[in-house]
């Protein structure tokens, strides 16, 4: 660490009431702006010059601010395991290894940190668990035949290993090394070689991102500035209501001196205090990275406007303005949520075969284990998933009521809908997200215990409703009203693939998981063996066996 640079960090975290460590972090993403500037104007045709200026900052964040050595060294430890896997294995199993390698090393980072209950202090493998597992990924896609390969492969994949000062500054980007967003390596090769922003032949001069002073980078300092604006001020929003909702106030007497929905108002304005925060490190970082360049995402056609969403990592207007749960986790850490889907669920699926409760299960536990091992976590991912199933359901069989029967568009009462699906769903994760920021069991339980662990009881309620006979009148209602042909609609299905690691549908992976079951019995049987269908606790525990083989 550079000497005497504690003490100004040190009077401003008495003055605002924040950790060192925030106000340093704080520091280092608007350190990026002019750094990022700086490493915009550095000559295209050098482009070991740019990967040479980012590892010197990436140093200087990582030793001359936070003293990481051990960041250091959990950086090389990973990155260079990662690049002697895709180095030297070949074959198919290689993304795996190098996947359970990252994890595993991530793990017991996570472990160390837990033991040591420090869960503020800087963390800087969750990045590099997407960077590091996607990077195996691409190296294994650039080895197969391009006719195996779907079109996000095919612009992804690796087809000869980087050099090791590009992998290295690959891996350091400083002004997302400390927070995201993450990205590909191709992007990254893309980005330093200024491939990315070429514009096919014949293109309309009139809607070319503008660049100058010869530079192929386009001109982005006014994006750049908006997002830093947009970061300070969710940032001094967080300062503001941080000393109003915060963990103390929860678990403190006071709480309990209010009324119930004023202590369930409270737990919302907290969970939307903890996420100002994210809205706030999010933005600048990103906002760094369109600065660099890297942020560029083409031109629209339509508009000329140039784009600068590659690396969009929150939309904050989906979040607190969702009408169900799959709205409320698409805005959330989107690209975490694009690693899942791309690197995780579609992968463990068979090719020619559509994903099922084995990319579901390998998604669930691969977002909760990238997350840490701290209670909390697991209180929040289990029951977001039963609101995910709730929500289905409730889209699937109440929300029709409130269209025209062909399910194109809303009815006079949608209205009412909306407000109370609206109601329902930030009241339920304002519940369910909480232990996120808790984190340990006796703090989570007894928050939930102060507002009588509404949520849970409202979920059983719904899910024992639509277990019932409720269920088929509902549909019957449903058919009747539509004259017997009973519309279904993209918005009245959960569709893709799960969000932020969440099953989709749990109740649908189970059943998928004994109907695996029976047929792995029949084939048993025709290959004559003894063995019978289990039924009762036999099939419950074959279930649970095949689920706990799956994850």
């Amino acid at each position: 660490m550079l000497p005497y640079i504690n003490p100004p960090f040190d009077y401003g975290a008495a003055l605002l009431g924040a950790s060192r460590d925030e106000l340093k972090l704080l520091f280092s993403f608007l350190l990026s702006y002019p750094l990022a500037g700086i490493l915009k104007r550095l000559p295209d045709a050098k482009p070991y010059q740019k990967n040479l200026f980012i590892i010197f900052v990436a140093l200087f964040y990582l030793v001359g601010l936070f003293d990481l050595w051990t960041g250091i060294r959990t950086l090389f430890i990973s990155a260079a395991g990662a690049y002697a896997i895709a180095y030297y294995v070949k074959g198919p199993f290689m993304p795996w290894i190098g996947f359970v390698f990252v994890m595993g090393h991530m793990s017991v980072n996570h472990v160390l940190r837990q033991m040591a209950d420090a869960p503020d202090v800087v963390d800087v493998t969750g990045a590099q668990m997407v960077l590091l597992t996607a990077f195996c990924w691409n190296v294994a896609d650039g080895r197969l035949p391009e006719k195996d390969l779907v079109d996000f492969q095919k612009q992804r994949a690796i087809y000869e290993l980087p050099n090791l000062l590009d992998f290295t500054a690959y891996v350091l980007f400083f002004p997302s090394l400390l927070a995201g967003p993450s990205f590909d390596y191709v992007e990254y090769s893309r980005w330093i070689d200024t491939s990315m922003f070429e514009v096919p032949a014949g293109t309309d001069p009139l809607i070319r991102a503008k660049t100058r002073k010869g530079r192929k980078i386009p001109q982005s300092s006014k994006p750049a500035a908006m997002k830093a604006a947009t970061g300070l001020l969710w940032v001094f929003l967080f300062l503001q209501f941080s000393g109003l909702y915060n963990r103390e106030l929860l678990l403190g007497g006071q709480y309990m001196q209010y009324g119930f929905l004023r202590r369930i108002w409270i737990l919302q304005m907290f969970g939307f205090t903890s996420r100002l925060k994210y809205y706030g490190l999010w933005s600048l970082t990103e906002g760094a990275c369109i600065l660099s360049g890297l942020g560029y995402n083409g031109v629209d056609t339509k508009t000329g406007q140039v784009k600068w969403n590659r690396l969009q990592n929150i939309n904050p207007w989906s979040v607190e303005t969702a009408q169900n749960s799959r709205a409320f986790l698409e805005g959330w850490n989107i690209n975490t949520n694009l690693w899942l889907r791309n690197y995780m669920y579609l992968r463990v699926t068979p090719k020619g075969k559509k994903p099922g409760f084995r990319a579901s299960l390998a998604t669930f536990a691969t977002s909760a284990f990238w997350h840490g091992f701290y209670p909390g976590y697991y209180l929040t991912f289990v029951l977001g998933a039963f609101i995910q199933t709730i929500a289905k359901n409730f889209r699937r069989y109440v929300r029709p009521f409130f269209l025209t029967p062909d399910g194109k568009h809303s009815a006079p009462n949608k209205r009412y809908y909306d407000i109370m699906s609206y109601v329902a769903t930030q009241s339920a994760f304002c519940f369910a997200t909480a232990p996120f920021v808790l984190l340990d069991l006796p703090a989570c339980l007894l928050v939930w215990s102060r507002v009588y662990f509404y949520a849970i009881i409202g979920a059983a309620f719904s899910i024992a409703l639509f277990e019932s006979p409720a269920k088929l009148w509902l549909n019957n209602q449903l058919s009747e009203r539509n004259h017997g042909k009973l519309q279904r609609t993209a918005s009245q299905e959960t569709i893709g693939s799960p969000v932020m690691g969440l099953p989709n549908d749990p109740g649908r992976d189970i059943d998928e998981a004994v109907k695996e079951i029976r047929h792995e019995v029949e084939v048993h049987k025709r290959n004559g063996s003894a063995n019978g269908m289990p039924t009762g606790q036999n099939l419950r525990a074959a279930v649970e066996e095949k689920l706990g083989k799956q994850t």
